[in-house]
């Protein structure tokens, strides 16, 4: 089962279908229980990342993350949900992050379109098994921030918006997407699917 996390500020049942579609059963929940029993699990998010961290603390699903994520399961992030994973936000502010991932969020800058709205081009930087059997094509962004790294390591894959813009990140059980799998066609959902093996692999160790 898939825990979809709801903390009131995701794009939950788009998600919550695609998981389906790929075979597998997919439970929105903000129990702390259904999480923790879980194979997997996704935070999603739309929104400002103040307001997310917030409901995430108030509602305490940001020490049940914590516990999630010892227990060696897989954890993705999606769109705002990616960014959440990292240390800190300027968004409308200085706001803390979850810190499972060392970065920062910041707001794109220059004579451009913001936000960044549309499909480009993934570039796929490392051999990962989140990329077994994918073929070269574009995904589908909508953001108005992006992840700046500490750790260069945890880069997967970018795209070029007037930059390298993180697009994929991820160290040992911990992922995130900065744009949207389930809305990005075959190539968004393969990269879902080869995300949901992981909760296979957790459950046979």
């Amino acid at each position: 089962m898939i825990a979809i996390i709801d903390y009131g500020m995701g794009n939950l049942h788009s998600v919550s279908k695609a998981v389906e579609r790929l075979g597998y059963i997919a439970l929105i929940t903000s129990s702390e229980q259904e999480i923790l029993d879980a194979d997997g699990a996704i935070l999603p998010g739309v929104g400002a990342f103040g307001d997310a961290m917030e409901q995430l603390k108030q509602t305490g699903l940001q020490e049940v993350l914590y516990k999630f994520v010892q227990t060696g399961k897989p954890l993705l992030g999606i769109c705002l949900g990616m960014q959440l994973l990292f240390s800190s936000s300027e968004e409308y502010g200085e706001h803390e992050g979850l810190n499972l991932l060392p970065g920062r969020v910041t707001r794109f800058q220059g004579d451009y379109k913001i936000p960044h709205m549309g499909w480009n081009h993934l570039n796929v930087k490392v051999k990962h098994p989140l990329f077994d059997g994918l073929e070269a094509g574009h995904v589908y962004f909508v953001h108005s921030f992006h992840v700046q790294l500490d750790q260069p390591t945890d880069l997967l894959a970018t795209t070029d918006y007037f930059q390298e813009v993180t697009a994929i990140v991820g160290r040992e059980n911990v992922y995130g997407m900065q744009f949207h799998p389930e809305k990005s066609g075959i190539i968004g959902i393969k990269l879902l699917s080869n995300f949901l093996k992981k909760t296979e692999i957790s459950v046979l160790n």
